[in-house]
């Protein structure tokens, strides 16, 4: 085992012991195999909602101990552009509840727009199913919640797709941060990432054969069918949080980590500047701030600056001013290879995959998913409302501001309603 592996071990050991010591640990039917039934110490057997671009690279990512046996979109033309050019022929669904019915499914992978997420994810849950969910993991505060009640309620293992969690140079980096490398936390600088745009009038097209736009609109007011709204879905407030829920979701998620925060919050938010994309700022308990202001932070990081230096962490990257901070740091000649920029994701599968078979939490379980996309979603409130809000990271709500808590939730169309669990 080389040195790195051995800092990696170590690194991985100390920042998820204590989610391994609260995982639950009773296996559900079918883990362990049954008649007829491969179990999870066999071929995991995947079912993938939403067959988008992103769902299609992370099929053409899936480890060899997990099997994809059928899909489900509500564009049929997805699906069959999911299949095109592939030996297998899976079997298809419109609608995923059928697909739950009548495939015998160990898990699922979710990766529809952000709009459409939270819902079939609680479903799959309640059917005795696993879960990999693209992230951002919600459209809003209050469905979040929801979601991680249901988890905890139904003890799956959830895995939200924030891979940098399981890159090994990320992990180093948040670890030398959080343990003091840098000494005392002064500041952390974050890019500036745009929101999401009110969707201006657009005519009404053809709906395409095999599209079930009421389906994809799901929760979501109802609009008549234009192209723009169903492929530019992340542009539009309605279906996304823009680039602050997109990007900002894996920048948040490497600050909560490398501050030790992955189960709070800010108590503070604020816009900088005026507008939709203007620059934002947070504050933590502890008096750490954290300014959303630079064009040249790496999107899925930030800038921590500390007494003794700082570190810039970037996607399975960092760097460290001065150098002899980060003495033990892994040599990137010999980091974790990722087998060129399409596996990207297949290491952080393969650990929702083998906690599968643990029943062990995984590295971006459901509640840090949600605790990350929370201070986006907060973070585009401020900015909605142009004003300095106060946050209470343990109830979830802003301080003394009726107006702001009004944008925690949404409306949601009938029929599309989530189940309130405790």
């Amino acid at each position: 085992m080389s040195d790195f592996q051995k800092m990696s071990r170590r690194v991985f050991l100390k920042n998820h012991a204590v989610a391994a010591a609260v995982a639950p640990l009773i296996l559900r039917p079918g883990v362990l195999g049954a008649a007829g039934r491969p179990g999870a110490n066999d071929r995991i057997l995947i079912g993938v909602i939403g067959t988008g671009g992103r769902a299609r690279q992370l099929m053409n990512q899936m480890p060899p101990d997990g099997r994809i046996v059928a899909i489900s979109d509500c564009y049929i033309k997805r699906m069959e552009e999911a299949m095109a050019g592939k030996d297998v022929k899976w079997n298809m669904y419109q609608d995923y509840r059928k697909m739950f019915e009548k495939e015998k499914l160990d898990a699922v992978l979710v990766a529809t727009p952000d709009h459409g997420r939270v819902l079939p994810c609680i479903r799959a849950c309640e059917a005795g199913l696993d879960v990999f969910a693209e992230k951002p993991l919600t459209l809003t505060v209050a469905e979040g919640r929801v979601l991680v009640n249901v988890v905890r309620k139904t003890g799956r293992v959830f895995q939200v797709g924030s891979q940098q969690r399981t890159m090994e140079m990320n992990a180093y980096a948040c670890a030398l941060v959080r343990n003091s490398g840098i000494g005392r936390i002064q500041r952390v600088v974050g890019k500036c990432y745009t929101g999401p745009r009110t969707i201006p009038q657009l005519p009404e097209e053809p709906i395409p054969e095999g599209d079930d736009w009421d389906t994809w609109l799901g929760p979501t007011p109802y609009l008549p069918f234009n192209s723009k709204l169903q492929f530019g879905w992340m542009s539009w407030r309605n279906y996304s949080g823009g680039e602050m829920t997109n990007w900002g979701a894996h920048g948040i998620d490497q600050i909560q980590w490398a501050l030790g925060m992955d189960g709070t919050g800010p108590v503070e938010v604020w816009p900088v500047t005026a507008g939709p994309n203007g620059k934002v700022s947070m504050r933590y308990a502890n008096g750490v701030t954290v300014d959303f202001e630079s064009p040249d932070i790496p999107p899925g990081g930030a800038l921590f600056i500390g007494e003794k230096g700082r570190v810039k962490i970037d996607r399975n990257d960092f760097e460290v001013e001065p150098p002899e901070l980060a003495k033990d740091a892994p040599d990137r000649a010999v980091r974790q290879p990722w087998e060129g920029p399409g596996w990207i994701s297949r290491p952080h599968m393969q650990n929702w995959l083998d906690c599968i078979k643990t029943r062990k939490r995984p590295n971006a379980d459901v509640e840090i998913g949600h605790r990350s996309v929370t201070i986006c979603h907060i973070l585009n409130i401020a900015r909605e409302l142009g004003r300095r809000l106060k946050w209470d990271p343990d109830k979830e709500q802003f301080v003394g501001d009726d107006e702001a808590n009004a944008c925690l939730d949404r409306p949601r169309r009938k029929g599309w309603e989530l189940p309130q669990i405790a």
